[in-house]
């Protein structure tokens, strides 16, 4: 069964549903309890839902207690197959897809709701999609799926993701307030009054402003920092840290040392705490498919940005436990299996694949294999990147071969896809007219524009197919635990890592899922490969106690 979904303010709603397999309307439903009408028709028939915009729609089923299996997201699809088409940041919701297809004005994409709003439940960003239109939406978007290779795997695999990022969002981080707010006192001192700067800060402050003779500047302050070594006729570009570890100046080891506590308290000090932990959970708002390559983003909270020092506060709670994988050196392993090249598959076997390929090519020096690696995949020809990079390409020739075919294409203003149809986006207007210049006095900066676009395709080949991937395997193993470990909760997902919180008594079986998961994943996006993909993987009770 297929479940079209109109969400009406109020928790009421209206639904149609449509046989799976020819398509046929069955039957149309009016309720004032959509919640309680989806519950039911799940556990009976576990249908594939058809929702506007799911993360509108499925965190208050959530609330209301409500887990469905599958559904089919009408906004993330139709900004997947816009993208195959080249148009990327074209309105994505179902009232501009359906205003398409009839030549009409298209209702913009709105922003997304403050994160403390309160709307009347079920009230989508998406004006009320109807269910004629939905239909309309979802008909249209069936056939230019099946229409592309693999793209319904790609799809469903979206659309799924954001039923975990609701859960994961709903489920939260477990996290430790007391070790937190500990840990702040050790690194930074007590909490400050509002305006001032912790006491560790304030004492780097008058040492850095000491080391430059009294000569009174703001830390946090780049422009301030640069004319103040301006002052000692040192000249910087900017106080990134890597050109400050260049300089010769007792300022230099404050500022960095000043400038890694001040990000700690800026991003994840006490005001963080109070914002974005309750009840023991952190609770951030994923954004799936929020990068081009198809990367996951959030919004507020730097989910995806947690300090290494923070991660003592990451705690199961007491009879549970967490499991840790991460899918070791993913995008070299992905190259691999994209280009089909054999002999860096069989290089890929050792779960350390750098060491691996430094036996095999670069006389066991794994620094210099990993350089010429991330090389090949980035586009790097600087600090020897160069020589390494062509030992490389002797080696393994389809490897290198694949990403540099995909460079090319860039540099020519093409798309490029990931392995199961995620599409780069064509550079601006700008940009082609720029890399387009003939005259004599443009083509070093066309050449320089090329060789950067070529540099993003280059990557997004192997980035975005490793995006698919790991989706695949987040999805799939949230569909497995569902059947073998219903009580375990996925609560966080970051590019090609996954973390699971689990009753204690299920910690085997979860870590079995895990890699019955990615045996499946790999098999559903890469069938026949060679290559392996092998997880790192823990069963802590505290994050920072993984490997």
């Amino acid at each position: 069964m297929v479940v079209l979904v109109s969400p009406e303010p109020e928790g009421a709603g209206r639904l149609r549903v449509l046989d799976a397999g020819s398509s046929e309307r069955i039957s149309d439903h009016t309720t004032a309890d959509l919640a309680g009408w989806i519950a039911s028709y799940e556990a009976e028939h576990q249908p594939r839902w058809v929702f506007p915009a799911t993360d509108e729609l499925y965190p208050a089923l959530l609330d209301a207690g409500v887990r469905v299996a599958r559904c089919h997201d009408l906004t993330l699809t139709e900004g997947i197959l816009l993208a195959h088409d080249g148009r990327h940041g074209t309105p994505r919701n179902p009232l501009a897809a359906w205003a398409r297809l009839h030549r009409a004005p298209e209702p913009p994409d709105r922003p997304p709701p403050a994160r403390d709003a309160q709307p009347a439940l079920f009230e989508t960003d998406q004006r009320l999609v109807l269910l004629d239109q939905a239909e309309e939406v979802y008909r249209d978007q069936l056939q230019r799926i099946d229409a592309i290779d693999r793209m319904r795997l790609l799809v469903a695999a979206e659309s799924a993701g954001a039923l975990a990022a609701a859960e994961m969002t709903y489920h939260g981080l477990p996290w430790n307030e007391e070790v937190h707010r500990a840990l702040l006192v050790d690194m930074l001192g007590p909490k400050p009054a509002p305006g001032a700067r912790p006491a560790k800060l304030a004492e780097l402050a008058d040492r850095i402003i000491a080391a430059f003779g009294g000569y009174a500047l703001n830390p946090d302050s780049p422009p301030s920092v640069v004319r103040a070594f301006a002052r000692q006729g040192i000249e910087i570009p900017s106080t990134r840290a890597w050109v400050l570890r260049e300089v010769d100046h007792p300022a230099v080891e404050p500022l960095l040392e000043y400038k890694e506590l001040a990000r700690m308290w800026t991003a994840h000090g006490w005001t963080w705490i109070d914002s974005w932990v309750h009840g023991g959970r952190f609770r951030p708002e994923y954004v799936v498919g929020g990068v081009v390559s198809g990367r996951w983003a959030t919004r507020g909270g730097a989910a995806l940005q947690l300090p290494k020092a923070l991660r003592t506060a990451v705690r199961a709670l007491p009879g549970w436990s967490l499991v840790v994988a991460d899918a070791a050196q993913l995008e070299p392993r992905i190259l691999a299996a994209l280009s089909e090249d054999r002999r860096l598959a069989e290089v890929s076997a050792d779960i350390d694949l750098y060491a691996s390929l430094a036996a095999d090519s670069f006389d066991g020096d794994r620094g210099r294999a990993k350089i010429a690696m991330l090389s090949a995949m980035y586009g790097g020809t600087s600090g020897g990147a160069g020589p390494l990079l062509a030992v490389l390409r002797k080696r393994f020739p389809q490897a290198v071969g694949h990403v540099e075919q995909a460079a090319a294409a860039g540099e020519q203003g093409l798309m490029v896809r990931s392995v199961l149809g995620r599409t780069s986006p064509r550079p601006s207007e700008r940009r082609l007219e720029l890399m387009g210049a003939t005259e004599e006095s443009s083509l070093q900066k066309s050449r320089q524009a090329s060789r950067e676009w070529g540099r993003f395709t280059r990557n997004f080949v192997v980035q975005a197919s490793a995006a698919d991937w790991a989706l695949v395997l987040l999805v799939t193993l949230r569909r497995r635990l569902a059947e073998t470990a219903p009580k375990a909760e996925i609560v966080f997902y970051q590019h090609d890592e996954i973390m699971v919180h689990t009753p204690a008594d299920q910690a085997e079986t979860v870590t079995a899922e895990l890699l019955a998961a990615t045996e499946e994943t790999t098999h559903l996006v890469f069938p026949g490969t060679p290559v392996k993909f092998p997880l790192d993987l823990s069963t802590v009770d505290r994050y920072s106690d993984a490997k």
